[in-house]
């Protein structure tokens, strides 16, 4: 059943180039006019067949840049809470590789008004989930709790990421933990070929390297090279605030007003940070790099350049991506593994950045069978790009992509999620069925276009193994 979308305000959340966007794509519109600071704004509303309203998006731009999303869900009984800053490892240079992780992990350290163990309790004691993430181009803290703890929930996480102390004994403490967690990255083969497949993509450079940071550049970032990044990046402007579940705007509004009041953090002035827009992906550098380690198997990662996160394009290479190797019924399951069964996990992925793209396909087999996994790996993509998918395989794919989407969307943590990179990375916040009638949308011929236009490219191998 599809449902009605209304959009009530008169712009797409995030299109607001006089703050800072960078709207370059060749098929980029004209920006309305952007959100006025002090103002709510109601993005979209959803009603299913019998006109029933089952969620509310709506966004307040705070005076500081400080933005606050909510989706009222229909029939929750839960509140996901996020706080989303606009930085991760792809800010960092030199000296600070690793710095936007550090830093997440020290914020659970402690505040001028909770200690660690007082964070921890204050969401174990209602029976909440908590965490937080970094990745290239942001860092996530998020919270999953009853319904009636959503302000308790904003309290904590707004507590931590502007009221935090980050003493000399915490940063040496958690340097330690953060050198165990690499070396249990660099334990797992599956993290190191990825992590050498993006270092010959694009080198050593910010989106080349690692997120977790080095042990060289670990072992010697100081507390007040972390201080500075943290007064640096962590701003009103480049944070948002994004609550989906039983929640109502304006509670979220006032619990996250109070929660990031502290210090003075709201009197700081400026206008939302946001990404740069552009389907023009930056160019890799082609070539092979091999990690020699003592394994059963050898992992591979073969790929070329890709697209944008916001080309136009991504939902054609969702499509193809799904054909080439998303599910057991795949061209690379069935080629490599069920016909001749040079091993038993092999899958296509396509990982997309503002500036930058890769697609590529991951397999480990083997040693005896990496020629002959590559040899047929190598022939798939060649007979991709001449001669395309059928329409059987696009008919498969849109079905894939469309059940996944709405399955993923059904609980309030992955619709917070949705809020968050919606308003950081992406260039406007597009409903479901938005996303549904672009899926649909893709034809054969774009796949096949497309499949020709990546194909042919100069290829990156990444292998690690014996």
């Amino acid at each position: 059943m599809r449902l009605r979308v209304t959009h009530a305000n008169h712009r797409p959340t995030g299109q607001q180039d006089s703050a800072g966007r960078s709207a370059v794509s060749s098929d980029a519109q004209p920006a309305p006019a952007p959100q006025q600071a002090g103002t709510t704004e109601t993005l979209q509303t959803v009603r299913d067949a019998d006109g029933q309203v089952t969620s509310v998006v709506r966004r307040t731009l705070l005076p500081g840049g400080l933005r606050i999303l909510s989706e009222q869900m229909a029939g929750v009984r839960s509140a996901s809470v996020g706080v989303w800053i606009a930085v991760g490892s792809r800010d960092e240079e030199g000296a600070l590789h690793g710095a936007s992780h550090f830093l997440e992990h020290l914020l659970f350290k402690g505040t001028r008004e909770r200690s660690a163990m007082d964070i921890s309790v204050a969401l174990d004691e209602v029976g909440g989930e908590f965490n937080a993430f970094t990745a290239k181009e942001y860092t996530c803290f998020h919270a999953r709790v009853l319904d009636t703890d959503m302000a308790l929930a904003v309290d904590v996480i707004g507590d931590m990421v502007t009221n935090s102390v980050i003493t000399d004994e915490d940063v040496e403490a958690e340097r330690e933990v953060i050198l165990d967690e690499i070396a249990m990255h660099d334990d797992d083969p599956d993290d190191v070929v990825h992590n050498l497949f993006a270092l010959q993509a694009w080198g050593d450079s910010p989106l080349g390297r690692p997120i977790a940071g080095s042990v060289e550049s670990i072992e010697s970032m100081t507390r007040e090279q972390i201080l500075d990044f943290y007064e640096t990046h962590y701003r009103p402007a480049t944070m948002v605030v994004t609550v989906a579940g039983n929640v109502d705007h304006d509670a979220v509004v006032r619990a996250a007003e109070a929660a990031f009041n502290r210090n003075g953090f709201l009197e700081r002035t400026g206008t939302p940070v946001l990404p740069t827009i552009t389907d023009a992906a930056d160019p890799v550098t082609p070539g092979s790099r091999t990690v020699t380690r003592s394994l059963e198997q050898v992992n591979l990662v073969l790929g070329v350049r890709g697209l944008t996160r916001n080309d136009p394009r991504r939902f054609v290479l969702g499509v193809l991506n799904t054909a080439l190797g998303g599910g057991t019924s795949s061209r690379l399951f069935q080629e490599v593994r069920e016909k001749r069964g040079l091993a038993y996990s092999v899958y296509s992925f396509s990982s997309h950045h503002d500036v930058a793209g890769l697609v590529g396909v991951g397999v480990a087999c083997l040693p005896a069978k990496v020629e002959d996994t590559l040899t047929v790996v190598r022939a798939e993509l060649a007979r991709l790009a001449a001669e395309g998918i059928t329409p059987e395989e696009l008919a498969r794919g849109k079905g894939q992509l469309r059940g996944g989407l709405v399955l993923g969307l059904e609980d309030s943590a992955a619709r917070m999620s949705r809020l968050g990179k919606a308003e950081l990375v992406y260039d406007r916040l597009m409903s479901i069925d938005e996303v549904l009638e672009a899926i649909d949308a893709v034809t054969l011929e774009q796949v096949n276009a497309l499949a020709a236009e990546l194909f042919v490219q100069p290829e990156v191998l990444a292998t690690v193994g014996p």
